[in-house]
């Protein structure tokens, strides 16, 4: 049985974002930072965009991202038409591999994954001048990326 997935990025605070994933059986909440993983957000819109190609050779994509001390990964794996995600989470930035703790997991089809991420970027996007974006996340909204993974994502999927 496939259980949809919800996405959710809240606008962003003093550098600081609130997300969430949730599948009616699983769930995840925690804060990231802008800092020092600056390409988190534009590098997770490139993933999903080479994930929504089913002729794209590689389908195996890691995100590094964190909360301070806190680090996570966010482990994309496409099989055919199925795309799994992993998110482990490490105590330190030291990423020690026999520290890392497995704290959610999601397999949904492809389409169903990718348009729950569109569902929440495409808030951010339209918020973004009335959360001050930028400012709240001191950096730049991901403009490039968001267009590429639209476009992947209406085309591909």
């Amino acid at each position: 049985m496939t259980r949809k997935l919800e996405v959710s990025f809240n606008s962003p605070q003093c550098g600081w974002m609130s997300i969430g994933f949730e599948d009616g059986v699983n769930e995840f909440h925690t804060t990231t930072a802008h800092a020092p993983h600056a390409t988190a957000l534009p590098d997770l819109m490139r993933i999903l965009s080479e994930l929504a190609d089913p002729s794209s050779s590689d389908n195996e994509h890691l995100l590094r991202w964190n909360r301070d001390p806190e680090e996570f990964d966010f482990r994309f794996v496409r099989n055919s038409d199925e795309l799994t995600i992993e998110i482990y989470q490490y105590p330190t930035e030291d990423r020690d591999s026999a520290e890392r703790e497995l704290v959610y997991s999601h397999s949904g089809s492809v389409a169903e994954t990718l348009t729950a991420f569109a569902v929440t970027f495409n808030q951010l996007y339209e918020d973004r001048d009335t959360d001050e974006f930028e400012f709240n996340w001191r950096q730049p909204f991901p403009y490039k990326e968001f267009e590429e993974f639209k476009g992947k994502v209406n085309r591909d999927i």
